[in-house]
């Protein structure tokens, strides 16, 4: 492993456009439960899984209803997002936090809704599954803080008169434009991809490995390959090894903890 990190230390280094793509491994060492791992909020809760699915369909049909949910007055998916916001960041953070500080790291895109990668200190965030501590208007696209929006009046509403919706994004919700937009321009800009914490097997975001690698762009009809490039490098920082790492996605794999490895990388390159 150590011949590893001290491999990424050097790719980083020599670097001129360097991302991050973050998943919920970043966040289960911040005691945020994931999902779908083998004490996974889903697999252990079934009945909450279902609820998931139909959560943006309650959004379109009864609005109030689903900011009541939101709020704690009705189930529990209230209460779970209060959780998520009292959590703090984690070594993994701070150290993706501080490559972005050395010039090192250009932007993180992250699968996660809990904000802490702001809260460590990162500038550069794209939030593609959304933000519990936002709200958003589907029609116009705006995002306000929860403490802007009033919320006496269920459900609230933006400036332009539309109902908004928690940030985070549910099942069936489209990834919001402009979020998607810029993270592929990233993806497609970066000669280097530093993978942490993600399984690779939500999808569109697990498409954004494989447009750094095979530069691949979205069309309406689907992806339209370009080619293969050599001169981007892809490291996964994860427990396991993903599909990516199968296929011959990423370049190589530093298996363990993120919250343990990406500091070891930073403390390489003040070596350096």
């Amino acid at each position: 492993m150590e011949s590893l990190i001290k491999r990424a230390a050097k790719d980083l280094a020599e670097s001129k456009y360097a991302i991050a793509l973050t998943g919920a491994g970043m966040s289960t060492e911040s005691e945020i439960p994931d999902f779908r791992g083998p004490k996974g909020i889903w697999t252990t809760n079934k009945e909450a899984e279902a609820k998931a699915y139909q959560r943006y369909e309650l959004f379109l049909n009864n609005p109030r209803a689903y900011w009541e949910e939101m709020l704690g007055l009705q189930g529990t998916y209230g209460t779970f997002h209060e959780q998520i916001r009292q959590a703090k960041p984690n070594p993994g953070h701070y150290a993706l936090a501080e490559l972005e500080a050395l010039g090192l790291l250009k932007c993180v895109i992250t699968q996660n809704i809990d904000g802490l990668h702001k809260k460590a200190g990162s500038k550069r965030v794209l939030e593609y599954h959304g933000s519990v501590n936002a709200v958003r208007c589907i029609s116009c696209g705006s995002r306000f803080a929860w403490e802007e929006v009033s919320l006496d009046e269920l459900p609230p509403r933006c400036k332009c008169g539309a109902v908004l919706k928690d940030d985070v994004v549910h099942f069936k919700e489209p990834i919001p434009l402009d979020v998607m937009e810029e993270s592929e321009k990233e993806a497609l800009g970066c000669d280097l991809m530093l993978i942490c914490g993600t399984s690779a097997v939500v999808y569109p975001f697990a498409n954004l490995p494989r447009m750094a690698r095979f530069h691949t762009r979205r069309l309406f009809a689907g992806l339209d390959v370009v080619g293969y490039k050599t001169n981007v490098k892809i490291i996964e920082v994860n427990a396991d090894p993903t599909p990516l790492t199968h296929e011959g996605v990423s370049d190589y794999l530093i298996q363990g903890k993120t919250g343990e490895i990406l500091p070891r990388i930073v403390e390489e390159l003040r070596k350096a």
